[in-house]
């Protein structure tokens, strides 16, 4: 790994151990209400989750490709009517290569701005500009072209009803084809459901739907299946979402991979 890339993950570790010491108590809030303000990507809340995802039988030599997204996520109150939660995404990649050597580093960051309002009803929606940021450390981990487009989320989310569900939606062209790796056009589809039981527990499903419209037709989509669980603990006075997960994907890329296993560790600040 590089000396940048240990640097990063360094830094994010001494900030989340700071936070962890700052963390206020939020008695008030049972554990159930905080899995589903976890459940909400637009929720009021700051958090940092840290989602690992290992990609099983990628590439024509059937390798495995490991992503560690860490996902700071911060609302930015603009009104009493508004909210603007931010949602970055920094990507630490292990990437396998056809010579049988790997390439480990930083991928290309993903920021969302989300408008929201600040006091929803059961129906939660956000709206605004996704940009995509080419910090990769080499070309085999992203593309050296900004990229920008529309996102989108909408959720139902009731204090009385057990169920969180909704989608979130994204398509991110790239401004240029200058850079390394060429021009670019990926949307992305997330729908998920959850089922909460008392005491913090809960059933998941949340797959990750991708798509490269500028692939060959039968090579455009990657659609997954699958669950997993997920529980609230807390370290202290923290509370920290996490859970475990596993996706088949029915529709796949040539060289795509077949499975995927994803953990989460959220550490959650609620106000």
């Amino acid at each position: 790994m590089t000396i940048r890339t240990t640097a990063t993950i360094h830094a994010l570790a001494v900030s989340a151990t700071a936070l962890l010491a700052a963390a206020p108590a939020h008695a008030e809030l049972s554990a159930e209400e905080l899995a589903k303000l976890a459940q909400n990507p637009v929720g009021n809340l700051i958090s940092v989750p840290f989602q690992n995802n290992s990609n099983l039988n990628a590439g024509p030599d059937k390798r495995t490709q490991n992503i560690l997204n860490i996902q700071p996520v911060i609302p930015i109150s603009v009104s009493d009517e508004w909210n603007i939660i931010t949602r970055t995404i920094v990507p630490v990649i292990s990437q396998p290569l056809p010579d049988g050597e790997r390439s480990n580093g930083i991928g290309d960051t993903v920021l969302t701005a989300f408008l929201s309002p600040a006091k929803p009803g059961k129906w939660i929606w956000g709206a605004g500009p996704v940009l995509q940021i080419p910090t990769n450390s080499n070309s085999d981990l992203g593309n050296r072209n900004w990229g920008l487009g529309p996102s989108v989320v909408v959720l139902h989310l009731d204090k009385g009803d057990p169920w969180v569900y909704g989608v979130l939606a994204n398509n991110i062209w790239s401004l240029s084809d200058s850079g390394s790796g060429g021009s670019y056009n990926n949307g992305l589809i997330q729908p998920f459901v959850n089922y909460n039981f008392p005491g913090g527990f809960y059933v998941t499903s949340a797959p990750i739907i991708t798509v490269n419209w500028k692939a060959d037709s039968s090579q455009r989509w990657t659609v997954p299946l699958g669950g997993g669980v997920g529980k609230i603990f807390h370290l202290g006075r923290l509370p920290v979402n996490t859970q475990l997960s596993a996706y088949y994907n029915v529709v796949t890329p040539d060289d795509g991979p077949n499975w995927q296993i994803r953990a989460q560790v959220q550490f959650m600040f609620p106000k």
